[in-house]
């Protein structure tokens, strides 16, 4: 009889718990740790089921992803789906497709799972700047737009109820003042000199991502048929990532942001302007998948030893 890994999620009750829980309750080599009700509030007592397990997420605020760190045991591992730890240097970030990312996560105990608009910006900007084919003080401008469920239960709930305001039913830029909690990741794990200006979006559909990175071609000496290149040829191989060829774009010159469903890949887009000067990268996925728990559910097969992509669309 195979081994069975004893798993515990720590806030099961939220949006990406409730989907770690769904999928990993259907595989036959995990074992679901429970608490009860009455202790889920309780830090010494949901401790004390994170150090019976195997492997644990923290499907938690940030204050109380950080209030029980302390309390565990340094041969559990840890998966944490909130930012409080997404540029902790003892942390490793949670992107195995990054170089040399795989290998790090595969003998760490602790990882932070990247946030969803940061998953779609990083995976455009981060091989660009590290192979040196854009500089890291290049001016990036980011928007990202996303499906409603990208914002949790309470967002959920208020996009579906009756007689929501009139707005809800078009898209809605937000964090305006340039403040937006996944700025320092963005920053920091592409090796940037200053934080892009970022716009996210959320549109009248569930779920869905679609980042957007624009490109002057003045300062940089790439040529946009060089960055697809690159692209085509760091993410060759990556059972979760395709690089679409450049100027590939459906018939209709469109990418619904939708496109990528329940799946829990990501398709990457490249395109330039007619005489070069301007280019798009769009990365497109899920916010529930690739975006969330698809990707917690990745590191934790590396984190256990299994095949990456068990469990995953």
């Amino acid at each position: 009889m195979s081994k069975k890994f004893r798993v515990f999620i720590d806030g099961s009750a939220g949006t990406t718990g409730l989907r770690i829980a769904e999928r990993l309750a259907q595989r036959s080599d995990i074992e679901l740790l429970s608490i009860a009700e009455e202790d889920r509030k309780d830090v010494q007592k949901r401790a004390d089921v994170i150090n019976s397990a195997d492997l644990a997420f923290l499907c938690l605020p940030d204050d109380a992803a950080r209030e029980v760190v302390p309390l565990v045991h340094e041969d559990v591992k840890l998966l944490d789906t909130s930012t409080a730890h997404r540029t902790n240097p003892a942390w490793t970030y949670g992107f195995p497709e990054l170089k040399g990312q795989r290998d790090k996560i595969k003998n760490a105990c602790r990882v932070a799972v990247p946030g969803c608009h940061a998953s779609g910006f990083i995976a455009l900007a981060a091989p660009l700047v590290q192979g040196g084919l854009i500089p890291a003080d290049y001016p990036f401008t980011c928007h990202s737009l996303t499906g409603y469920s990208g914002g949790g239960k309470k967002m959920i709930g208020q996009y579906e109820e009756e007689g929501r305001p009139d707005g809800y039913d078009s898209p809605r830029p937000y964090a305006l003042s340039l403040h937006h909690k996944h700025l320092p990741e963005m920053q920091a794990v592409c090796g940037l000199t200053k934080p892009p200006v970022f716009c996210p979006i959320v549109a009248d559909y569930y779920s869905g991502m679609e980042t957007m990175i624009p490109l002057h071609m003045d300062g940089i000496s790439s040529t946009p048929e060089q960055i697809h290149s690159f692209l085509k040829d760091y993410y060759a191989g990556q059972a979760l990532i395709r690089v679409h060829d450049l100027n590939e774009v459906p018939a209709d010159g469109t990418i619904a942001s939708n496109t990528c469903g329940s799946t829990d890949h990501m398709e990457i887009f490249v395109t330039a302007s007619p005489d070069g000067q301007q280019m798009m990268l769009i990365s497109l996925f899920n916010n529930l998948g690739k975006g969330a728990s698809g990707a917690a559910i990745q590191c934790m097969n590396i984190l256990l030893g299994v095949n990456e992509t068990e469990g995953l669309e």
